[in-house]
């Protein structure tokens, strides 16, 4: 086992994808992933069950670095627990998106969470899914990916995965959630949702999961920690 980890970030507006090549590129390579919307989402049901407003900061920060709450990814499932109740199906709720998307602006809740984070990163490696990945928290990372997609296109991928579930909701109501939580993501003032200046884009407006893979593979070669140097 090597003594450091090797680290790839993912990172990308909601809806590009981003997720599900998370998930395959840990699967592919034996490595450990973390779902870094899934510790917001974490977060932000812990303040929903405390009654904590989004406007009150203090109070948001200390639930996130106080929260007793694990998260792992095994078997190609991922399970959260908070306060050891399993409530990895309530994080994927529209409700709980929407707050932690409103709180996931708050300088107190990302300092807070930035060491949980980092404490991802073990041998023989991480792949890190989310939106300051590349930028913020594992800025020295061997290979940086940034995830794109249309609005339209990521509008409609979100509206088939509801519909799977059995939740009714509108297209055009998923597209105006999208647009608003894109506005909040790129504006905010701490950790604002870009592209890291050594990331590699990719836009997977018309590309297949597979495809994407393939376009990763060669870039995982290049930077020596491919499925075969894995």
């Amino acid at each position: 086992m090597r003594d450091t980890a090797h680290i790839v970030t993912i990172d990308g507006p909601s809806g590009s994808g981003k997720g599900t090549i998370s998930r395959a590129l840990a699967d592919l390579l034996g490595w450990r992933l973390l779902d870094s919307g899934a510790l917001y989402r974490l977060a932000a049901l812990a303040a929903e069950r405390e009654r904590i407003p989004a406007s009150d900061d203090s109070a948001l920060a200390q639930i996130a670095a106080g929260m007793n709450a694990t998260l792992e990814y095994a078997d190609g499932v991922e399970r959260a627990t908070l306060d050891g109740e399993d409530v990895s199906e309530a994080l994927r709720s529209e409700r709980c998106g929407e707050f932690a998307s409103r709180i996931a602006a708050k300088h107190g809740v990302r300092q807070a969470l930035l060491e949980r984070q980092r404490a991802f990163a073990r041998p023989p490696g991480l792949v890190a899914d989310g939106r300051d990945m590349g930028t913020v928290v594992f800025p020295a990372a061997h290979l940086k990916l940034f995830l794109t997609a249309s609005s339209e296109e990521r509008a409609v991928r979100r509206h088939k995965q509801l519909k799977q579930k059995g939740i009714d909701v509108s297209l055009r109501s998923l597209s105006e959630d999208i647009g608003q939580r894109d506005a909040r993501d790129a504006n905010r003032k701490f950790s604002p949702l870009r592209a890291a200046d050594d990331a590699r884009v990719i836009d997977s407006t018309r590309l297949s999961p597979e495809e994407v893979i393939a376009r990763i593979l060669p870039l995982l070669e290049a930077a020596g920690i491919g499925p075969n140097r894995a």
